[in-house]
């Protein structure tokens, strides 16, 4: 229960007195030595959280549940769109898989600080590996299973894994690709060489493995079962790397006691969800969102989570939502235009269990988050936050009795706890600017950058005073301490001296009724430094399309002529990152 009734209360007590207020919040978490302090500054400058206090993150997810009474309870549920498989596991049944699967790593040599590399599409062997990993201490090393064989190879050589644990095959819509061959072509690429490679194998391609080499997922699931080993908090739980959007992807280390504390704190006092409900998130468990709230948060919460293999259409989202009474789903903007697409000839889902649906990854236009609550007749937010914070910056807060603001539900929502944005204007006297955060960050953040084997400083994050960290986004703060998001840095265009947001333009072209996707880019002008141009996908459920001429009227009629578009460049589809966030820097040079 929340001691807090109003969003004011909280913040206050986050901000006044942290030290209580995250003691606090470290109660729902099970310790075996419980935390004295909560934050102590590290030799290197950065900062430990909960230090010298020790837990297991497998147990706070899984044994904790089955002692509890919960072992009956589903934990993980799993849908294949490729292959069509649904498949269901308890607490206990899980604990039993996981600990087995954590013995046979052990046999493999895995110890603790051992980093074990997962390049998997999201199944239940994948949250199983993950967990087992966990158990022992091991660092777990998630990468996309798309990868082909050079990226993987560079994943490989950056964190030096001592195994690496691979499906037999994974999914392209309906096509299979066999993954050994990318596997051999990465071990053949890579400088490193793992001790032993781990495969799945699955029906639909089965792999061979080589003698001494491979061996068999569902065997080494056989091997003694092992307890969970009891870590500091400040160890590393994994390392996962960033999609690359700011530069080149880097390892971001989370710890273990911080992690478990923030996203325990976070399913409660942002979701609203309880121990017992369920939880569904449509992400790929390679990116951040489906570590946080495809496994970690949801069981360390006591929830039921479902896990989706593939782009879930909007009538198998609707399918999942109802068979499985989800409580909460989380989506993305992709994953939303493509349920409004699909929707057109559907009714309107009946979900008496779904109580509101969140979207993150990128910006959603209120438009689009208009058509989803009246599709839904659900509440439908933006949040905001990073690979690197592990959770929101800001959000909406639904464990709270006090109603969020209706003015600020179509934005990106106030700062959780801990969180302390600040505004640096790139002109003096602007509103708008860069937005900062305040050192430390909160539990649950990125513990360092993983580099040359160790961990480091994310010096690379920070300002010139190394006060802040840079999120490398810009938006502006309003009195009620709400943010509103401009976009990324380099989103934002300088026309003529004034600066307008990329994403501010892309709300307008979004409320056109024939415009299915839209990003907005900067490119040179000579005369005002730069201007903005517009790509538009067309809805194709329309059979009228907006014309250049249209789309600038209207731009114009809302913001002004001295924005200055004068080119719309209508096309199929928008570049976009393996995690689905639209790539502008690609636009102009396409």
């Amino acid at each position: 229960m929340l001691p807090w009734t109003t969003y004011d209360a909280l913040y206050e007590a986050a901000t006044n007195q942290p030290e209580a207020f995250w003691l606090d919040a470290a109660q729902r978490v099970t310790w075996k030595k419980p935390p004295v302090a909560a934050c102590r500054t590290r030799a290197d400058g950065w900062h430990d959280w909960f230090p010298d206090a020790t837990l297991n993150t497998c147990y706070n997810a899984v044994d904790r549940h089955v002692e509890n009474g919960r072992g009956a309870q589903a934990a993980l549920i799993w849908h294949s769109c490729a292959t069509r498989e649904c498949q269901s596991v308890t607490y206990r049944e899980l604990q039993g898989r996981v600990a087995g699967f954590a013995g046979g790593l052990r046999s493999l040599g895995v110890e603790q600080g051992d980093r074990v590399l997962i390049a998997m599409p999201t199944m239940l062997e994948t949250a199983i590996a993950m967990l087992a990993c966990a158990r022992i201490g091991a660092v777990h090393v998630v990468v996309f299973a798309g990868y082909a064989g050079p990226e993987l190879a560079r994943r490989i050589d950056d964190v030096a894994p001592k195994v690496v644990i691979i499906a037999s095959c994974s999914f392209q819509g309906q096509t299979v690709i066999a993954s050994e061959p990318v596997l051999n072509e990465a071990l053949t690429e890579a400088k490193h060489r793992p001790q032993a490679c781990v495969i799945v194998q699955r029906d639909a391609c089965p792999a061979s493995l080589l003698p001494e080499r491979d061996h068999d997922f569902h065997v080494l699931e056989q091997s003694v079962p092992v307890d969970p080993v009891m870590l500091r908090s400040e160890d590393p739980l994994y390392i996962l790397h960033t999609s690359g959007t700011t530069g080149s992807a880097k390892g971001i280390v989370r710890d273990n006691g911080g992690h478990a504390v923030a996203l325990a704190l976070s399913m409660e006092l942002i979701y609203g969800c309880k121990p017992g409900e369920t939880f569904f998130t449509t992400s790929d468990l390679g990116w951040v969102v489906g570590h946080s709230y495809g496994v970690y948060a949801p069981l360390i919460s006591g929830c039921t989570s479902v896990l989706v293999e593939g782009g879930a259409s909007a009538s198998a989202i609707r399918k999942l939502c109802h068979e499985h009474e989800v409580t909460c789903l989380f989506t993305t903007p992709t994953q939303m235009r493509l349920m409004r697409q699909e929707s057109r000839n559907q009714p309107e889902p009946v979900l008496p269990a779904l109580a509101r649906i969140f979207v993150a990854g990128e910006y959603v236009d209120p438009t689009l988050l208009g058509w989803a609550r009246s599709y839904f007749r659900k509440p439908v937010v933006n949040h905001w936050w990073q690979t690197e914070t592990g959770w929101s910056i800001t959000a909406h807060f639904f464990g709270l009795p006090e109603c969020e603001p209706v003015s600020l539900m179509n934005d990106i929502g106030r700062p959780a706890p801990g969180f302390h944005p600040v505004i640096v204007p790139s002109v003096p006297g602007e509103q708008c600017g860069e937005i900062v955060l305040s050192l430390p960050l909160p539990p649950g953040c990125l513990a360092g950058v993983w580099k040359e084997r160790e961990v480091h400083v994310p010096t690379a994050y920070l300002d010139e005073t190394g006060r802040y960290y840079r999120t490398f986004d810009e938006g502006m703060i309003d009195p009620m301490r709400a943010v509103h998001m401009l976009g990324r840095s380099d989103d934002v265009i300088k026309v003529a001296g004034r600066r307008i947001s990329g994403v501010q333009i892309e709300k307008i072209i979004a409320s056109h009724p024939a415009v299915y996707a839209c990003a907005v880019v900067a490119a040179p002008d000579a005369l005002r430094g730069q201007r903005p141009v517009a790509y538009v996908v067309v809805n194709p459920g329309r059979e009228c399309a907006p014309s250049s001429e249209e789309i600038i009227r209207q731009v114009n009629n809302v913001l002004g002529r001295w924005i200055g578009l004068k080119e719309v460049r209508f096309v199929q589809q928008l570049p976009t990152t393996v995690s689905g966030k639209i790539t502008r820097k690609r636009l102009l040079v396409s």
